[in-house]
């Protein structure tokens, strides 16, 4: 998870850079930052501490902070990153190795969050078209849809402004590179793992609004369907950003309990679509009484710190030898210094643990 006084850095940042001040313009108070974004003080006082070293803002002596209207004459060193979620547990890290990738070249970063919803994503994106950046490194909303967004891409790409897609891309934009995880095979992977263990009857649950959850799914009933065995309709799940959220406020276990006990009848196994839902299924699983691997092995996708902090540590697929981040900044800085963009895929390694043995 991110600091907090990261991600009110993050927030204050492009504010500053969406309403487009320009030097001289007050900032709200320590007191009326901490109301607004429910924090303490000295959380504010570090965020503001971040911005002060990169020349966005100035404090006066007894008067308060101001804007130094370096976003206005810095912008074509500027990239944006666009994420679904600031706080997603991996966004932290792709953040991290991207940032240092732009670093390195002399560029800032200007962070923004959609929250998967395609109404936030056109705000930003004509954001973007109003006070142009140099280049945009983009996590699409809700990539596994049509994009009603598609004209705002298009008019960026007339514009001229560079952009790499991160994990998922539209299937009706083209031109624009793509640096995703190697989601079919990841899913025939893990399948096929479960199939060498001696299970015969797996399930899977997936999320559906982001195309990495159909791919992976594509993967792993190819792996059942070439080992010939039977591919169980009902004991495949669906979620989408709505029940994320939902399922990590507690609001929902009731969707994993009713998937538990009305579709994994007779299964003896289940791909997860990442290690957070993984967890979240383990948790209800031994809540109602149910082991793991005894009863149930759970495997997943990420390999992240969700894989190591339940009762039961998650076998996930990993990505050893590469960074998402930093491979598509790379490629955006390729872009930049006028080489053609290509997509790619990375490859998974697994990572075996307690809850598939």
């Amino acid at each position: 998870m991110a600091l907090k006084y990261r991600l009110l850095a993050d927030r204050l940042r492009e504010e500053i850079y969406v309403q487009g001040w320009k030097g001289g313009h007050k900032l709200p108070t320590e007191a009326e930052l901490s109301a607004s974004y429910s924090v303490s003080r000295q959380t504010v006082r570090r965020a503001i501490r971040i911005l002060t070293e990169e020349g966005l803002v100035a404090s006066r002596h007894g008067s308060g902070t101001y804007t130094t209207g370096m976003t206005q004459s810095a912008g074509t060193r500027q990239v944006a990153v666009v994420s679904s979620f600031l706080d997603d547990y991996i966004f932290p890290t792709v953040l991290h190795d991207a940032q240092n990738v732009f670093s390195r070249h002399g560029y800032s970063v200007l962070i923004f969050a959609t929250e998967n919803q395609v109404s936030r994503e056109r705000e930003i994106l004509q954001t973007l078209l109003d006070r142009p950046v140099a280049g945009i490194l983009v996590e699409g909303s809700k990539t596994a849809l049509p994009s009603p967004n598609a004209d705002l891409y298009q008019s960026l790409q007339r514009a001229s402004v560079p952009m790499v897609f991160l994990h998922g891309a539209y299937a009706e934009l083209s031109g624009i590179p793509c640096i995703s995880d190697d989601n079919y095979g990841g899913g025939y992977k893990l399948a096929r793992y479960l199939i060498d263990k001696g299970h015969r009857s797996i399930g899977g649950i997936f999320k559906s609004d982001d195309a990495q959850g159909p791919q992976r799914y594509y993967g792993c009933i190819s792996a059942i369907r070439d080992r010939g065995l039977p591919i169980r309709d009902r004991s495949f799940c669906w979620y989408d950003t709505t029940d994320r959220a939902e399922m990590l406020s507690g609001g929902d276990g009731g969707m994993l309990r009713r998937f538990i006990t009305e579709r994994l009848d007779g299964v003896t196994a289940v791909v997860c679509y990442n290690d957070e839902v993984a967890f979240l299924l383990i948790r209800e699983m031994l809540a109602m009484g149910r082991r793991v691997p005894e009863d149930m092995a759970v495997v997943s996708f990420d390999n992240s710190y969700y894989s190591q902090v339940g009762p039961v540590h998650i076998t996930s697929l990993w990505h050893r030898h590469s960074r998402m981040g930093q491979e598509a900044a790379e490629e955006l800085m390729r872009i930049l210094q006028g080489q053609p963009g290509v997509s790619r895929s990375l490859d998974w390694e697994l990572m075996e643990r307690a809850s598939s043995r």
